[in-house]
């Protein structure tokens, strides 16, 4: 790999790991680096290409935020949900096969390297690539034969951003939990803690901030509020026969979920772990 690369892996799905990796994009891209987001495998509808490949909707979106043109190596695994447990799997923007959950966790082995290539191809290609990890990184069950979460930040050897969030409760509890779940040479790649969707009065929650970075030795990062005034597609809104004429988003409202996050996280740390200015001079 040329590329720097950051992952965002999440405690559970619905934490804004797709928001944050589309507000990353913008940031880098502001910043003058050429960037690419990437997910390995998405359970999503599908956004259709140029050339008719598919794609995941947000993978389109978070293209778009980073100034560049979606592409299949952005998610190589497409699931699309028919019901009854069953998806249609879709590989480089291609349908494949309609599989059932049983035989999909078989056959991953054999995906495997579909992923790696397509991660691959893409920090051939691009200064740093920002990888989103899927719903919980933390799954015991599912640890043995996942793709997406951890699998993909060993073989990258990327630093990770752990989000959570603290709109539902538990925050605290779901970033503790997770870290001890994780086996240690995941837990040596997290780097920092992100905590999303936060209301209040932040004084508030410093002591709990300074308490989780003393119990588990990891800091965090940032905390993003809540907001309501910035338009951000729902994975579900985005399926679609042809690409929008005037792009996915409006490029204004990618630029203001940007300013948010960068006023509300440490860049100069993000810059620090990726080692991102040191590789790529401009």
């Amino acid at each position: 790999m040329t590329a720097r690369v950051l992952m965002v892996q999440g405690t559970a799905s619905h934490v804004g790991k797709s928001i944050l990796v589309a507000a990353l994009c913008r940031i880098f891209r502001q910043d003058g680096y050429k960037v690419a987001p990437f997910k390995a495998q998405n359970m999503a509808s599908s956004y259709i290409l140029a050339d008719g490949n598919e794609i995941g909707g947000i993978q389109a979106v978070q293209a778009e935020a980073a100034g560049v043109q979606p592409s299949v190596y952005m998610n190589p695994i497409l699931l699309k949900p028919v019901g009854d447990s069953r998806s249609e799997v879709v590989l480089l923007g291609k349908p494949h096969a309609t599989m059932s959950a049983v035989d999909y966790y078989a056959a991953k082995d054999e995906l495997w390297p579909l992923v790696a290539n397509a991660l691959e191809r893409l920090t051939s290609e691009y200064d740093i690539v920002v990888i989103e990890g899927a719903g919980g990184c933390a799954e015991i069950n599912l640890a043995d034969s996942e793709i997406v979460n951890m699998r993909v930040a060993r073989y990258a050897r990327a630093p990770v951003l752990l989000v959570s969030d603290i709109e539902r409760g538990g925050v605290f509890a779901s970033l503790i939990g997770t870290m001890e779940l994780l086996k240690p040479e995941e837990r040596s790649l997290v780097k920092a803690f992100i905590i999303n969707k936060f209301r209040g009065d932040i004084d508030i929650l410093k002591p709990g901030l300074r308490m989780l970075e003393q119990r588990t030795g990891i800091p965090v990062a940032g905390v993003i509020p809540w907001f309501n005034h910035i338009y951000f597609p729902e994975e579900d809104s985005l399926g679609q026969e042809h690409p929008h004429p005037g792009g996915i988003t409006e490029m204004a409202e990618h630029d203001k979920l940007a300013e948010l996050v960068h006023s509300s996280i440490d860049m100069d740390f993000i810059y620090q772990i990726t080692g991102l200015k040191e590789a790529v001079q401009k």
